[in-house]
């Protein structure tokens, strides 16, 4: 990332719609202690696309609305460049994204991005 703070390259489009959602739930997971990432391959080259969602398990919507904000951030600011275009991303979050530093959130998300352990 420049010293502007701006991140660099393409943001990720979002996934909108419930059926894109579920239609992501085919794919691949990569679990971990701080959330869920499910990946599904589209076949074409078009940008990548995201989604996120927490749970009510979770909290009430104060608390979702935070691991939300974090994860959101995560991605613009260091994740998005580890995504492969022509993939749709859903990230599930859980509670220990609030307790982690902003710093491990970002690499533990990178790391299930690329797919690495």
């Amino acid at each position: 990332m420049p010293a502007t703070g701006k991140p660099v390259g393409a943001h990720p489009k979002r996934l909108l719609k419930r059926a894109e959602f579920l239609a992501v739930r085919r794919g691949e997971k990569r679990r971990g202690r701080l959330f869920l990432v499910e990946v599904l391959d589209r076949s074409d080259a078009e940008a990548p696309r995201v989604g996120y969602t927490v749970t009510k398990k979770v909290g009430n919507a104060v608390v979702r609305n935070r691991i939300r904000r974090r994860l959101r951030e995560a991605v613009r600011t260091h994740a998005a460049g580890d995504m492969k275009p022509g993939n749709d991303y859903v990230i599930v979050g859980r509670e220990d994204v609030l307790a982690i530093p902003f710093g491990q959130l970002k690499a533990e998300l990178s790391r299930r991005l690329r797919g690495t352990r």
